[in-house]
């Protein structure tokens, strides 16, 4: 057998906790941009004079930003190397989000809010590609289920943070918080992030140009069937994220420290599942376990919806929910991992479609739940089911879970169903 060697196994134990800090920190960035101020809906539509769809279209537009920021910030990155993509792109989230917190008006806040999605992408996409320059086979695994752990409970936690900001600060300053997270965020990147990235490894054969990086991951059959599963979750989360402030807060009287508390519930779940995943890597094929994973996230979604349409209730809602974003924790690292493990020579490229066709599909699903109103928890629970089956089908019929292999100890890639 023979033992493959990646720059990342010379590193100590103190040091790869520093490099799952400081990416974690970056990977972060995009989720807090997008939904810190979840709680805050209600108030930016009184202040603004604005209509519950067009604050809703505050989130989608973040979301396409975030996506077409990745399309470019992944590609320049594997040419001109990790860094510098990095630090201009957090640079220009810093920029927007104090241009979001003094918006005049509901256009204004659009604007800036696809500037910020546009700069909150250099973290993400840069944090994927150097953890894939850095490792393969199972420390891959452990490092992708890591930042996954952060990419899955970021937009949990970020409006339990933000109902406990609106305590002390207008929505206007949550704003002004996002502006220095990034300022933190460009520091950590210039003072504690090397380049992983060499100028040598940048101009691999075969694959040195962008339009022959995205050919190389868009002609994997595997790699656009995960994407577009991971597409469809992010589009049935953000269901969830963008009618859930309106509904508990509108519907079922919650306050914004109430509603806090829920996603505080629900992020145990999803830590716990997500870290689990990486356990279940050990002896499964990644997509094995999203064909478990993935039906379960449906008939949750319908179970929410039932509960509202039979009107049994808040508690079968919450239990719905508890389970999709549980699922939804143990998901995202298969995904991460099935799409990256196979694209070493063009992991910026392949983060950045990844990302992109996440953000993409799910810019998507918050107009059209706002679109079929948040009176009633039927249209979130519904758009959550239809969504996850679709990806299930996909799963079967694109990615093809039992001819998957299990995830080798040391190989630099692993084995993917057949073509």
């Amino acid at each position: 057998m023979t033992i493959s060697s990646h720059p990342g196994d010379a590193l100590s134990r103190s040091s790869r906790v520093l490099y799952i800090v400081v990416l974690g920190a970056l990977v972060g960035l995009g989720p807090f941009t997008i939904d810190l101020y979840l709680p805050a809906f209600p108030l930016v539509a009184d202040e603004l004079r604005a209509p519950e769809a067009a604050i809703q279209l505050t989130l989608t537009a973040t979301m396409v930003g975030f996506g077409l920021g990745q399309l470019v910030v992944g590609p320049w990155s594997d040419t001109i190397g990790r860094r510098l993509p990095l630090i201009l792109a957090t640079t220009v989230h810093v920029g927007a989000s104090l241009g979001v917190a003094f918006a005049p008006d509901i256009t204004g806040v659009l604007i800036f809010r696809v500037l910020q999605g546009i700069g909150a992408a250099g973290g993400g996409v840069v944090a994927m590609a150097t953890v894939r320059d850095l490792f393969g086979g199972q420390p891959l695994v452990r490092m992708l289920s890591r930042l996954a752990l952060v990419t899955s409970l970021a937009p949990i936690l970020a409006p339990v943070i933000g109902s406990q900001l609106l305590v002390l600060l207008d929505w206007r300053g949550l704003f002004v918080a996002l502006a220095g997270y990034g300022v933190v965020v460009v520091v950590l990147a210039a003072t504690l992030i090397a380049e992983t990235l060499p100028p040598e490894r940048r101009r691999v054969r075969g694959h040195s140009t962008t339009a022959q990086r995205y050919r190389a991951v868009l002609s994997d059959r595997v790699f656009i069937g995960v994407a577009l599963i991971a597409g469809l979750m992010f589009s049935g989360l953000f269901a969830y994220l963008s009618a859930s402030s309106f509904l508990f807060q509108d519907l079922y009287g919650f306050s914004a420290q109430q509603y806090g508390i829920l996603f505080a519930v629900n992020s145990i779940g999803l830590a716990v599942s997500s870290q689990v995943a990486s356990r279940l890597m050990r002896r499964f094929a990644p997509p094995r376990i999203l064909a478990v994973s993935l039906p379960l996230m449906a008939i949750a979604g319908f179970t929410a919806a039932g509960a509202a349409a039979l009107d049994l209730g808040l508690g079968p809602i919450v239990a719905g929910t508890f389970v999709f974003l549980s699922c939804a924790g143990l998901s995202f690292p298969c995904i991460q991992v099935t799409a990256l493990a196979p694209h070493g020579s063009e992991a910026g490229t392949a983060a950045a479609l990844l990302g992109a066709i996440n953000f993409g599909l799910a810019s998507l699903s918050a107009p059209i739940v706002g679109v079929f109103g948040t009176e009633t928890a039927i249209p979130m629970g519904l758009g959550m089911g239809i969504l996850l089956t679709v990806a299930t089908a996909l799963l079967w019929i694109v990615v093809r879970p039992l001819r998957a292999v299990r995830i080798g100890d040391e190989a630099p890639e692993f084995a993917v169903p057949a073509h």
